[in-house]
């Protein structure tokens, strides 16, 4: 009976210290920055890990009053790239965690 205890306790230990690393591995990537950018970085966003925008860049040249649905398209376009990029860095890093796990 005493055994069966003593693997429940290692296993929660295990456990405990997956759940540590998994939040320090969060945490650092919440931390790094990715930039997506449309054609010729005309437009450049900067995102951080947790999909929080922090900067826009919008090159003068790609401001047309005449056509502002290319502005949207190429800003869509930066977004888009970003997350794609925050999207595989936390498969990456994250994705090891989730292994074996029931429903994954």
């Amino acid at each position: 009976m005493m055994r069966g205890m003593g693997n429940m306790q290692g296993m929660m230990k295990q456990v405990q210290k997956m759940q540590k690393e998994m939040m320090a591995a969060q945490e650092n990537l919440n931390a790094q920055e990715f930039m997506g950018a449309a054609i010729n970085d005309l437009v450049v966003v900067t995102f951080t890990g947790d999909r929080k925008m922090v900067d826009l860049t919008i090159k003068p040249e790609v401001i047309d009053p005449e056509d502002p649905e290319m502005l949207q398209d190429l800003v869509l376009t930066a977004v888009n790239d970003a997350l794609v990029k925050i999207e595989k860095e936390t498969e990456q890093k994250m994705g090891k965690y989730a292994q074996g796990m029931p429903g994954f």
